[in-house]
C-alpha cells in the first residue's frame, strides 16, 4: 500500500494519464472475489440489515449535516460511508478470528445495494444535479450498476454451467492483490493532478476532508462492532462497516462528485489500514 501510493504521488502524470483502466481493474476484483463465492453458503442475518441502513442512511445524514458547512467536506465523508465492504474484509477477517462466512455474506449485499442506492445518492448530490433527476439517474446507473453488478452475475452464471472452469479462476485469486495495487497507484495519480489543478481551493479544506475521513473510519468500526456484538458477530460487523472499497469510492467520487472529495477515500485507506494492523497484532499478541 505505502509504495503503490508513493509510487503513484511520484509519478502522477503517467498515472493518471491511465485513469480509464480504473473501472475495468475494478470489474476485474469483484470478478476474482465472486468467483470464491458459493450462493448456497450465504447466509443472511438481522446483522446485515443493520449495517446497510446503516450504511445507506447514514451517508445521507453525514452529508445533510455537513452540507450547510462545506458541499466537499460533506461529499468526502458521504462516500467513506456509503462505499461498500472491501473485497479484502474476508481475509482480515479470518485474521483477526471472525465469521467469515457472516462478513462475505455481508459485503455481496453491500455492493448490491450500493449498486442500486449509489446513482440515486449521485443524482441528488453530484455534479450531475444540472441535468434531469431520471436523467442523471441514468446516466450514473449505467456505470455504477454495471460494474458491481455484472461482474457477479458473470461469476454465478460460470458457477452454474461451467464449475470448473470457475475454479480454475478462482484459484487466481491472489490477483486481485496486484490489480488492487495497480489501481491505487492511478487513482493516487488522479487525486495528486486534481490538487494541483484545483488552485482556488483552500488547503484547509483538503486537510479537513483527511482529518474527518479519520473520524469516519473509527466511528464505523467502533458502531460496526458494537452492533455486531448483539448478534455475537463483532468482527464481521466491524469490518463489514469498516472497511471499504477505497479503490471504488475515489473512483466514484472523481466521477461523480467534486474530485476534491476523493481525498476523503484516499485518506481512509491509511486509517483503515493502521486500524486493522493495530487489530491483527492485538490478536497475534493474546496468542
Amino acid at each position: 500500500m505505502p509504495i503503490s501510493i508513493t509510487v503513484g504521488a511520484i509519478f502522477y502524470k503517467f498515472f493518471a494519464s491511465l485513469a480509464f483502466f480504473t473501472p475495468y481493474l475494478i470489474f476485474v476484483m469483484l470478478f476474482l472475489t465472486y468467483c470464491t463465492l458459493r450462493l448456497d453458503q450465504m447466509r443472511l442475518s438481522r446483522l446485515h440489515l443493520w449495517l446497510i441502513l446503516i450504511q445507506v442512511f447514514g451517508s445521507l445524514a453525514v452529508f445533510l449535516v455537513l452540507s450547510p458547512i462545506n458541499v466537499t467536506l460533506a461529499q468526502g465523508a458521504m462516500i467513506c460511508v456509503l462505499a461498500p465492504t472491501g473485497t479484502a474484509a474476508p481475509v482480515i477477517t479470518g485474521m483477526l478470528k471472525g465469521n467469515i462466512g457472516s462478513l462475505t455474506s455481508y459485503s455481496l449485499v453491500s455492493n448490491m445495494v450500493v449498486a442500486l442506492a449509489a446513482p440515486v445518492i449521485f443524482a441528488l448530490v453530484g455534479s450531475y444535479q444540472s441535468l434531469p433527476f431520471f436523467e442523471s439517474f441514468l446516466a450514473i446507473s449505467q456505470r455504477v450498476f454495471v460494474l458491481l453488478f455484472l461482474p457477479f452475475a458473470l461469476a454465478m452464471v460460470l458457477q452454474k454451467f461451467v464449475p470448473a472452469i470457475t475454479m480454475k479462476i478462482a484459484s487466481f485469486s491472489g490477483l486481485s492483490f496486484y490489480f488492487w495495487s495497480l489501481a491505487l497507484g492511478i487513482v493516487t495519480g488522479r487525486t495528486v493532478v486534481f490538487i494541483l489543478q484545483q488552485k482556488g481551493t483552500s488547503h484547509f479544506v483538503e486537510i479537513m476532508v483527511a482529518v474527518l475521513a479519520l473520524v469516519v473510519c473509527v466511528a464505523q468500526f467502533l458502531i460496526g462492532r458494537g452492533v455486531g456484538k448483539h448478534y455475537n458477530d463483532t468482527v464481521a460487523g466491524g469490518q463489514g462497516l469498516g472497511q471499504k472499497n477505497t479503490i471504488l469510492a475515489i473512483w466514484m467520487a472523481q466521477v461523480y462528485l467534486n474530485p476534491i472529495a476523493s481525498i476523503g477515500p484516499g485518506a481512509y485507506v491509511l486509517w483503515q489500514n493502521i486500524i486493522n494492523s493495530y487489530q491483527v497484532w492485538l490478536v497475534r499478541k493474546s496468542i
